[in-house]
């Protein structure tokens, strides 16, 4: 926590923070083009950032782009906000991205455990439904074979998909359909990617969320965040985490999520 405290002390940090919320993957020198301080300067600044892991950083091609992580935001909000101001920080943190082009989200956290776990509770049904409010994913696991994402309480299967490279306990990769309200489905299919590392005696998971349609709604890509933050509790202490996500599909009768604007 005290990593992601001293990153967001600094007030070039938060508006270089603010700039990929805006427009998410620039590289260094869109990012300096907009600041009126040399590469190296701002460099040193995402530097920062990566270390706090409010920034991930990928190559495509030639190119290093530059992605905020908003997950450690969220685990500062769940230990520090009160149930009273959840609502008005979880929007805060919300991702409501709208990009005139194919859009990429990265995700990033470490966890302590080993890679033989995590990737066990990301595939076991019971233990997905911990943190994944609510929700079982059902597959065999073979590459090629289908998999989808259930609730007790909807009619029908709210993720739908197929199981594209399936290499455990380091790499899943799988198309995504979304099928729990009009919105969701209209984006069509897009890829998540879950990428295991081991570091030290913990793990370092990315996932990545894309070939999602421009102007994707924030209802495909928003809840990763919490997931995350609960999948990490979970392995961390068994206990379940208290997310507004959670709490919205605790109920016998599932309720599709509203359309983020």
């Amino acid at each position: 926590m005290d990593l992601v405290f001293r990153a967001l002390a600094d007030p070039t940090r938060r508006a270089l923070l603010d700039e990929l919320h805006e427009r998410d993957g620039q590289t260094l020198v869109a990012l300096t083009a907009r600041h009126d301080m040399t590469r190296i300067a701002v460099a040193k600044h995402l530097k920062i950032c990566e270390e706090a892991g409010l920034v991930v950083s990928r190559r495509h091609g030639r190119e290093k782009r530059h992605y905020l992580n908003p997950v450690p935001i969220r685990l500062v909000h769940d230990r520090w906000v009160s149930k009273y101001a959840q609502p008005w920080a979880a929007g805060l943190a919300g991702l409501k991205h709208e990009l005139e082009q194919h859009m990429e989200k990265v995700f990033e956290i470490y966890i302590r455990t080993t890679p033989q776990r995590l990737w066990d509770a990301i595939t076991d049904p019971a233990t997905r439904a911990r943190y994944h409010f609510g929700a079982s994913v059902e597959s065999d696991w073979a590459e090629g074979s289908p998999y989808r994402l259930v609730h007790p309480g909807a009619p029908r299967p709210l993720m739908e998909g197929e199981n594209l490279t399936v290499d455990p306990p380091r790499r899943l990769v799988q198309s995504m359909r979304a099928q729990w309200g009009p919105a969701a489905e209209q984006a069509g299919t897009s890829r998540v990617t879950w990428e295991i590392e081991p570091v030290g005696d913990s793990c370092r998971l990315t996932v990545i969320h894309d070939q999602l349609p421009p102007g994707a709604p924030g209802e495909l890509y928003g809840g990763w965040p919490m997931i995350l933050s609960g999948l990490k509790t979970w392995l961390e202490t068994g206990q379940v985490l208290t997310t507004p996500g959670s709490l919205m599909y605790s109920a016998p009768t599932y309720s599709a999520p509203k359309e983020t604007t």
